[in-house]
């Protein structure tokens, strides 16, 4: 197998194992913050134990010592772990995953306001149509009994934080940033520890909250391993598996209609995206291509 071919096999498995993510949530009978205790824990110690048998301690005292970058990497990352609960407890998991796909669009945001990168024409196309989308969504939440713009909110943090949190390790490429992850969910879990009491929600779903913490730390390891040998293009396209399936899996399974402006917003926003990355992706197979003999 060549490196393409094993980075677009690894970060496809890593989106079919983050798809789950939502159901996990609407199955667990407990309180948000007990569930994101659970999940930032389960998660965090399992990458920990993965990092400190094929890295050692070493890896994770090198992402400690990352600086501001690091920081905030890990802060935001962190917080994205109660975030993702409230998001998806409070509104449909299907405006959920379509406000998570508009990601690509603030970290183009960020990376021209932070790291002084040009945007584009395409992306600025790609921003108004996605803003659009994101505005239908937006406008279906008053309709539907299950969504609610409160929990439009949280998803909308969520992808603003973790589109600044890439933004952020972009300047630590030459530190991988595995074994931060750990440090961010379990430090999430440890603050939430302060406010909610995680012990009696165990009783009779503790397998539910290990196989999602589970889920969580596979998806999480696979995805950062396998776009290391695709496009960026590639990697955007096949993360938009997971708006599409996740919908899908949570309605098969609870019942749960994501609402006809729910899914007219998020083919607008997941069609914007598409038509940009395929055209990246176009371009840039077109200038890779050699010159024809004689040309």
């Amino acid at each position: 197998m060549n490196d393409h071919a094993k980075g677009l096999l690894l970060t496809t498995l890593g989106v079919l194992f983050v798809v789950p993510d939502s159901l996990f949530v609407r199955l667990i009978e407990a309180d948000p913050m007990v569930v994101a205790f659970w999940r930032g824990l389960g998660a965090g110690v399992i990458v920990l134990l993965g990092v400190l048998a094929f890295q050692g301690a070493g890896a994770v005292r090198a992402s400690l010592s990352t600086g501001r970058p690091g920081l905030i990497y890990m802060l935001l990352m962190g917080s994205t772990a109660p975030g993702f609960v409230l998001a998806v407890t409070q509104t449909s998991v299907a405006n959920v995953v379509f406000i998570f796909a508009s990601m690509p669009i603030f970290s183009a945001i960020f990376g021209r306001v932070f790291l002084g990168e040009r945007i584009s024409s395409r992306m600025v196309y790609t921003m108004i149509v996605v803003i659009a989308g994101l505005g239908i969504i937006a406008y279906g939440s008053a309709e539907n009994e299950i969504a609610s713009w409160k929990g439009d909110l949280w998803a909308l943090y969520v992808a603003l934080a973790y589109s600044g949190a890439l933004t952020a390790v972009r300047q630590l490429r030459h530190v991988s940033m595995i074994p931060a992850v750990p440090i961010c969910y379990i430090g999430a879990a440890l603050a939430l520890l302060l406010v909610v009491d995680p012990w009696p929600a165990l009783e009779g779903q503790w397998p539910l909250f290990l196989g999602h913490g589970a889920f969580i730390a596979i998806a999480t390891c696979l995805l950062t391993l396998g776009p290391r040998y695709i496009t960026s293009a590639e990697v955007a396209l096949l993360i938009l598996l997971e708006s599409v399936l996740a919908p899908l899996l949570v309605w098969a399974v609870v019942g749960e209609d994501p609402g006809r402006w729910a899914i007219v917003g998020g083919a607008v926003v997941i069609g914007a995206l598409v038509v940009s990355n395929m055209v990246a992706l176009s371009r840039r197979r077109g200038r890779a291509m050699p010159p024809e003999i004689g040309a």
